[in-house]
């Protein structure tokens, strides 16, 4: 046997990533995954989970939160980042496709030009909740007061632009009523409100809402999707919009996903790519995430993703026209 074989034979096992590494091979340091969101939020939460089941394949992933308009700065650092695979960004479909819309003076980068997709990890809708000790007990209850007393009814959201106001765009225009939209920095601020009865309702990404469902605080009355959420037990029986506005079209998914910038060699994207989806589609990473009110989503291949963000870009381009949204 070769003394170069036996040698290698006689080595100690190593961790996969450390003998990564030791080779000099990708990555060779430390992967920092930029969250554009404060700390403890949903999207902050998958970004852990994530960054937690990649030990064995990437090493060590250090998550950064780099929140502040809308999401924009923590993606425009990972835009302008170096081009070597390291730097990623957790993206939502919001910042991704919405922001050039609602910033369009302002936006600091083009994201399909200087982003590079990876794959989506994550999709999830929003959910409709009032206050529980509101009289409405479904979706036509809440319609018929706002028809009642047009403008009287006010609903939260997260911020302007955000899909908790362009979700009540949509919905008001689809179910023809006039509903006073109370705009907030932040999920947080519009949910303390809704506990104290400031306003009467709102939409938000379902982990912010759910703790509330779950102690009886806040009542569901559709979510946003077309269909039912099943994977959430809860909620299982609350109506999507195909049931409650037959023919309105509206199936309101926020998706996230892992990009990195434009400029990263193909090999890398592809170490990246498989990492991510391994994580996504294990059954401990939907077992996770599914309670939270998200679960796994994933693209075959980068330019699958691609596809779909290119597809996706118009998509959002008509809410954020529909609500007459700017942040400029």
């Amino acid at each position: 046997m070769p003394a170069s074989r036996r040698a290698l034979l006689a080595a100690p096992l190593l961790p996969a990533a450390s003998r990564a590494f030791a080779q000099g091979a990708f990555p060779a340091r430390p992967v920092r995954l930029v969250v554009p969101f404060a700390p403890g939020g949903a999207v902050d939460i998958t970004g852990r989970l994530l960054a937690e089941r990649l030990q064995p394949t990437l090493g060590q992933v250090v998550v950064e939160n780099r929140g502040g308009a809308g999401g924009n700065l923590g993606a425009d650092a990972v835009a302008k980042g170096e081009k070597d695979g390291h730097t990623l960004l957790l993206g939502a479909a919001s910042i991704l496709c919405a922001n050039k819309f609602l910033y369009r003076r302002s936006m600091p980068f083009e994201p399909l030009r200087d982003l590079q997709p990876i794959t989506r990890v994550a999709t999830g809708t929003v959910l409709l909740v009032v206050n529980a000790e509101r009289p409405w007990k479904n979706f036509g209850e809440m319609v018929a007061a706002a028809k009642a007393s047009p403008g009287r009814l006010t609903m939260g959201s997260s911020g302007t632009g955000t899909i908790s106001h362009l979700t009540i765009e949509k919905v008001k225009k689809s179910a023809g009523v006039d509903i006073t939209h109370v705009p907030y920095r932040g999920g947080g601020p519009a949910i303390q409100d809704l506990l104290s009865g400031s306003i009467d309702m709102m939409f938000d990404v379902m982990p912010a809402l759910m703790p509330h469902v779950r102690e009886g605080r806040f009542r569901a009355l559709a979510v946003g999707s077309a269909n039912r959420v099943g994977y959430v037990p809860e909620i299982r029986d609350v109506p999507g919009m195909k049931e409650l506005l037959p023919g309105a079209g509206i199936d309101m998914q926020s998706w996230y996903a892992i990009v990195a910038p434009a400029g990263v060699p193909a090999d890398r994207v592809g170490t990246l790519h498989a990492a991510f989806r391994q994580v996504a589609m294990s059954d401990d990473f939907r077992g996770r995430l599914q309670p939270t009110g998200f679960t796994p989503v994933t693209d075959a291949t980068p330019a699958e993703f691609g596809a779909y963000w290119r597809a996706q870009e118009q998509v959002w381009k008509e809410l954020v026209e529909l609500s007459g949204a700017t942040l400029d």
